[in-house]
């Protein structure tokens, strides 16, 4: 949790410390980043330049496979991670929204549906089992958190300001919750253990690389964050990270649409938290799907219902193909909505998703700077820690 946490062993009081990151939301609002893929398509890239030496025979456009760039383009990838971090973010996520062999398969595997066939678990088992696709998302995730680190530690040393890398963990392109065909409503193309499996590759690659933290982000179907949580879970129990001294955090954050309701499984904001609070993560929250004007009801709620930081980085409003970076607000837009929430007390991290660029959130780190963050509730958990302590 947040604060520190006096704690009874026997006679022995100790206290459970703090996550740095934890120390400054309660001090401040965290400036998250902005849009790695808007940004990406401000630097011109073509379907060459993303296949590169080594994918240059893949049979499918890759040029929508953002997360390629890691490793094709290093460059470009660093240097957007040092305009966030110049612009004024504390964090930046890794560029590994969609690193996982599932969602990897989408772009090298042959889709049997296009020889009357279908996915299916025993598809998807072969893709767990790919030896391609489990070495490509593990070379993703580990060097994209290799390059977020280069650059974090490059702007704190600079700056004398501590700077974080976010292992993202985005949805995937299957859902545990529904069903795709309408005649067969149990049917599911992909099985719980399966996505968990994938998701625990993910997550032991972004540790491997030196994330300080996990995200698992744009959640549409809360039983597949399920499975992301339980793989981190699993995979932070197998390694001894008290003994190195790390720490890893997790923060969660949920699409919602227009209704307040997560895109796929239809939880409402109460029972999204209701299903996720198990993690005890460091922050919850919402990002994607909508701007923040329309997503301020349901900020306003969450804020309400949880006893942990509040995470906040909305679409840069609707989607616009005549705007410049294909969405309506532009950066004092963003600058005014965010500085805004943190005026009514909601949020612990601001940013932007999609349509968010530098420029976006340069301008929302100067609006929030010198505004208090949400006051933390105190949790159950802390209650007692404080009346055993009295």
């Amino acid at each position: 949790m947040l604060r520190e946490q006096a704690v009874n062993h026997g006679e022995e009081m100790t206290k459970a410390p703090i996550h740095p990151l934890g120390k400054i939301l309660e001090n401040r609002v965290a400036i998250i980043d902005g849009a790695t893929g808007t940004t990406i398509r401000t630097y011109g890239m073509k379907e060459a330049d993303i296949r590169g030496e080594r994918f240059k025979n893949a049979k499918k456009d890759l040029l929508n496979n953002g997360d390629l760039f890691t490793l094709t383009q290093p460059e470009l990838i660093g240097d957007i991670h040092r305009r966030f971090f110049e612009a004024g973010a504390d964090i930046i996520e890794t560029n590994t929204f969609g690193a996982t062999s599932i969602a990897q398969s989408e772009f090298f595997v042959e889709d049997p549906r296009e020889h009357g066939g279908r996915k299916d678990p025993e598809f998807y088992q072969k893709v767990i089992d790919d030896p391609f696709l489990k070495s490509l998302a593990w070379e993703i995730n580990e060097q994209s958190a290799r390059q977020g680190r280069e650059w974090a530690d490059r702007v704190a040393n600079s700056t004398g300001r501590q700077r974080f890398v976010a292992g993202a963990l985005g949805p995937l392109t299957v859902s545990l919750s529904n069903s795709p065909d309408a005649d067969d409503p149990g049917f599911r193309v992909v099985t719980f253990d399966q996505v968990k499996a994938a998701y625990a590759e993910q997550a032991r690659a972004l540790i491997a690389g030196g994330a300080d933290l996990l995200l698992v982000e744009t959640i549409f179907d809360t039983l597949n964050a399920k499975a992301a949580l339980v793989a981190i879970r699993e995979v932070l129990d197998e390694r001894n990270f008290a003994a190195d001294g790390r720490d890893i955090p997790v923060i969660i954050s949920a699409a919602v649409g227009r209704g307040g309701e997560t895109m796929i499984s239809a939880q409402t904001i109460e029972a999204f938290w209701t299903a996720v609070q198990h993690a005890k993560p460091l922050a919850v929250g919402l990002n994607c799907s909508l701007g923040p004007d329309l997503m301020a009801p349901f900020l306003r709620e969450l804020a309400e219902k949880v006893n942990v930081a509040v995470s906040c980085y909305p679409n840069a409003g609707l989607p616009n193909p005549l705007s410049a970076t294909g969405f309506d607000l532009g950066p004092e837009d963003m600058a005014r909505y965010l500085s805004g929430f943190a005026r009514e007390g909601l949020i612990n991290i601001a940013g932007g998703c999609c349509g968010n660029t530098p420029e976006h959130i340069a301008a929302i780190a100067k609006a929030l700077d010198g505004l208090p963050p949400r006051k933390l509730p105190v949790n159950d958990e802390e209650a007692r820690a404080i009346e055993s302590a009295a």
